[in-house]
């Protein structure tokens, strides 16, 4: 696939994202950038819901991942399913009950300013990283398509993405979010179905074929119930599943906002119940391709190997895939497939990773503006604009340095680092909404802070020895639940009272 064809596919889809945004941030005020006026129709915020949960690292990471976890990350899914109806039947109706704008102004009424800073500077941290990995992704792609064949520097690709994401949420905020996210989920959708297609007429496959070629393949396995040290085990990532979605969809503002942009909170819940359905649809189709992918490479004597980003050639003159992350790049763009196959796999990643930035862009801004800076007790209408600008325009530049960042010294798996990054940030704010919700005992609040800190450093001395102190025990990702745990037994140590609210 050669770079201009990357670049057509590239510029058509951003004129399009720009058009889009554009009519949906006509006329739009801070209560429009912020909640979205709370005008949302449900079946569009469910919709939106897919394309926000499905990341360009979902995009990348997921089809590669299934040579080592074959499909265990359904194991996962299915504890998001049970923590989507947590999130519906429970958080949804407190929001909404609360007329918070963002999440976190709860913990102010809950516990105080202290506990609310904290949570705000938490999400802060946890989704400018994730986002920052997030947006890597593209820019880690593109940069092997487009810009190193043209002798651009890295650093110029980031500052093109970023400056562009500026642009098309400057003014719209979660509106513009919304409906580009639309866009989003069609392109993801319409892209992994039709490589999908493609794949099995590449492999001379039928749907009957092609579904008992991927149902007997060693990949395929979903169940892992034999070593409770593997991360793979079902528990472990079946209540991770469960705690890491409520943490990051139900008490994450960027993942929030369009549901709270819906009418009344019944019309939230329908949105969240359709949206959980259609993404654990979409996650199998991108298992599905993988596995694909993987027996058409093996066909052609590609198999998995382990250092750069793109394949290399081995001792016996066999091409190497060294990253999992890199196999449906490779596949699409590399590996003599037709020209669309490139087509598709450029424009669901860029549809995913540029929505995913606007979004957390949004989310930050708001996070920021209303719980940090407290700018809805500052001033009036214009003033809150003016704040909510440079706050806008600050976070863009921050998240582009951490862009920046991930390049020099990130060296992981995709999600598993974001997975890592979020059972460490989220555990805090996870713990404390348990808190906060399940205990009516007030608490003293100034050392709040200490406590949210004190937890993700205890649980880091724990994954770091935990193979030495527990006989080989290994945590996964649920060291979140750890975290929250710790954070909530902090908070019971400084409970003081029954609370009033």
């Amino acid at each position: 696939m050669s770079p201009v064809t990357v670049i057509i596919t590239v510029v058509l889809y951003i004129a399009v994202l720009f058009a889009v945004a554009l009519m949906a941030s006509r006329r739009t005020d801070n209560a429009g950038f912020f909640t979205g006026g709370r005008r949302t129709h449900w079946g569009v915020a469910a919709l939106a819901m897919v394309g926000a949960a499905i990341s360009g690292v979902t995009f990348i990471s997921v089809p590669g991942s299934v040579a080592a976890d074959g499909f265990s990350y359904m194991q996962m899914v299915a504890g998001f399913i049970v923590g989507y109806m947590i999130i519906a039947f429970v958080l949804i109706p407190l929001f909404y009950r609360m007329g918070v704008v963002s999440l976190y102004e709860y913990l102010d009424r809950r516990f105080g300013i202290g506990s609310h800073r904290t949570g705000a500077w938490f999400f802060f941290a946890s989704k400018m990283l994730g986002a920052s990995i997030r947006a890597y992704v593209i820019c880690a792609v593109l940069q092997v398509l487009v810009f190193t064949p043209y002798g651009i520097p890295f650093w110029v690709n980031a500052v093109i993405l970023m400056t562009l994401v500026w642009l098309y949420t400057r003014r719209g905020g979660v509106q513009s979010v919304i409906w580009t996210d639309l866009l989003k989920t069609a392109c993801l959708i319409g892209s992994v179905v039709l490589c999908i297609v493609f794949m099995m007429k590449e492999l001379g496959m039928g749907i009957g074929q092609a579904a008992e070629s991927v149902g007997s393949h060693d990949f395929s396995r979903m169940f892992f119930f034999d070593d409770p040290s593997d991360r793979r085990y079902f528990w472990k990532q079946f209540l991770s599943g469960i705690f890491m979605v409520i943490a990051m969809t139900g008490l994450d503002q960027d993942m929030m906002q369009r549901t709270l942009s819906c009418r009344n909170y019944r019309d939230s819940q329908k949105n969240m119940v359709i949206s959980i359905i259609l993404q654990t649809a979409v996650i199998f189709l991108f298992l599905v391709l993988g596995t694909l992918f993987y027996i058409f490479l093996a066909q052609r004597g590609i198999h998995n190997g382990a250092e750069s980003l793109f394949p290399m050639t081995d001792a016996g003159g066999s091409a190497v895939i060294d990253k999992s992350d890199a196999v449906f790049s490779y596949a699409a763009t590399q590996c003599g497939l037709p020209l669309m196959v490139g087509i598709l796999f450029v424009l669901g990643l860029i549809s995913s990773t540029y929505s995913a930035a606007g979004s957390a862009l949004t989310a930050l801004t708001t996070s920021f503006t209303i719980d940090i800076l407290d700018g809805r007790k500052r001033g009036d209408e214009a003033s809150l604009t003016r704040m909510r600008k440079r706050v806008h325009t600050a976070m863009a530049v921050m998240m582009c340095l951490c862009i920046l960042a991930f390049e020099r010294w990130g060296n992981a798996s995709v999600i598993q680092l974001v997975y890592t990054v979020a059972s460490y940030s989220y555990g805090p704010i996870l713990g404390m909404f348990g808190f906060g919700i399940l205990c009516r005992r007030e608490v003293r609040d100034r050392w709040v802070p200490a406590v949210a800190v004190a937890a993700p450093v205890i649980c880091l001395l724990l994954q770091s020895n935990s193979e030495r102190w527990f006989g080989g025990y290994r945590f996964g990702y649920e060291i979140l639940i750890i975290n929250a745990a710790l954070t909530a037994a902090g908070l019971g140590l400084l409970s003081l009272k029954k609370s009033k609210v």
